[in-house]
């Protein structure tokens, strides 16, 4: 009897213990969802006043004196820190963009380069390499001159035989100098700053300067500009006018625009890809859209599109931390003990990444082994994964060319990209 009674009271603390604990889970989880929502609140600003208080770049005036190794700073934490997807996607849709002009979709058709699915994802990679090498390292270090170097040699093969026109160098620069900050504001969980905005200007006004691209035909060409905003303000004026002019309809935009989607929707199971491609359409606008020669898709798309877009801006401002250091998106790796380069993601052909045991087993690889494609390590050589050396970049009729022009190149350039304020006037106010 003793035995049973003394059961019965344990039982009956050890129940009172319980239901005391379990009755305290909802005012855990109340704290939790009132406290969360208030870090966010209290942290989500908190790199931008970091890189504001760091540079001091805090008033117009001020603006005239950014230098070009703050400006790739600045913009190393926009691209890689605060918004890598949207800025990404946005110099993705920047070099599609160029093929709605008929003169540079005409010369990507001649050679192959982005108008076969053959040819488009290694000459799709191999632009993505460049443009990280110079975005993700300062102005004055050698793999920045070294990628400028390379671009430049390729680009001046068809500047010789007139392929490529001083306008359509100008017009694509202007590209990825606004169109990160126009995705931002209509994609993101805030806009840029107008000194993160001055940031990206004096960056990519200095790798225009490096790729010798002619601004004559902006307004303040001859006296020059103030700052970058003064600059990008006349880029942006210009650009619109010459897409006025030279954006139309052709049936070679519309060839190099179809294998480019086709690297843009990769990973996507055969059966989305129609509707993939519906929604890459309503990431057009009208112009753009009617010089592709692809349809407009139905209002149902863009309410989709509108709603997803809308859902992740609420998501990020309000429930998402900033993303820490340690999880920077930079994509590059290297050098290695041989010298070469790689990199570390992919969204198409594997080219460049080398195979470790997570990148050939990990979800991604997976999911592409489930789809048919091609992870890291597969076919042999074929998609270089012992990585790259930056003269070796580029088309394979160029491979193994160009080499001592480059040597020069970076000589010169490493007279003249000092990281110091590509913008000459002095604002007067």
């Amino acid at each position: 009897m003793w035995g049973n009674l003394t059961a019965t009271h344990e039982n009956n603390v050890s129940n009172t213990i319980g239901s005391k604990v379990y009755s305290r889970f909802p005012e855990s989880y109340f704290l939790i969802l009132l406290v969360y929502p208030l870090l966010v609140a209290l942290l989500r600003y908190d790199r931008l006043r970091s890189i504001r208080k760091t540079y001091g770049y805090t008033t117009r005036r001020s603006f005239a004196r950014m230098t070009d190794d703050d400006a790739t700073e600045i913009q190393i934490a926009i691209s890689q820190l605060e918004f890598p997807f949207t800025t990404q996607k946005a110099l993705q849709f920047a070099l599609f963009r160029t093929y709605g002009i008929p003169s540079i979709s005409k010369l990507l058709a001649a050679t192959s380069q982005f108008s076969e699915l053959s040819t488009a994802s290694k000459r799709y990679t191999d632009t993505e390499v460049l443009i990280r090498e110079f975005m993700s390292h300062k102005p004055s270090d050698p793999r920045s001159l070294e990628a400028i170097a390379r671009m430049n040699y390729i680009h001046s093969m068809y500047q010789k035989n007139g392929s490529i026109r001083d306008d359509d160098m100008l017009y694509t620069l202007s590209l990825f100098a606004l169109e990160p900050s126009r995705w931002i504001e209509k994609y993101e969980w805030r806009s840029l700053e107008p000194f993160e905005k001055c940031a990206q200007g004096t960056f990519w006004k200095s790798i225009g300067d490096a790729m010798g691209i002619n601004y004559q035909k902006l307004k303040s060409a001859g006296e020059g500009w103030e700052d970058a905003l003064q600059w990008l303000d006349e880029l942006a004026e210009w650009s619109w006018q010459y897409e006025k002019e030279n954006m139309v309809p052709h049936a070679t935009n519309k060839k190099t625009a179809e294998q480019t989607v086709a690297i843009l929707l990769w990973g996507i199971p055969g059966p989305l890809k129609p509707f993939g491609e519906r929604l890459v359409s309503v990431l057009m606008d009208d112009r753009l859209r009617t010089a592709m020669m692809y349809d407009k898709p139905s209002d149902p798309h863009f309410v989709f599109v509108s709603f997803v877009f809308t859902v992740r801006k609420f998501l990020l401002r309000y429930f998402f931390l900033p993303r820490p250091s340690m999880f920077q998106i930079h994509g590059l790796e290297g050098p290695d003990l041989d010298g070469r380069c790689s990199l570390s993601v992919w969204e198409a052909a594997p080219y460049y990444v080398k195979p470790t045991f997570w990148r050939r087993w990990g979800p991604q690889a997976w999911v592409s082994k489930l789809l048919g494609l091609p992870v890291p390590g597969d076919e042999g050589a074929k998609y270089q994964p012992e990585g790259y050396n930056i003269p070796e970049v580029g088309p394979k009729a160029f491979l193994g060319k160009g080499v001592e022009s480059a040597k020069e190149t970076v000589h010169g350039l490493a007279k003249t990209r000092t990281g110091g304020c590509p913008f000459g006037r002095v604002r007067a106010d």
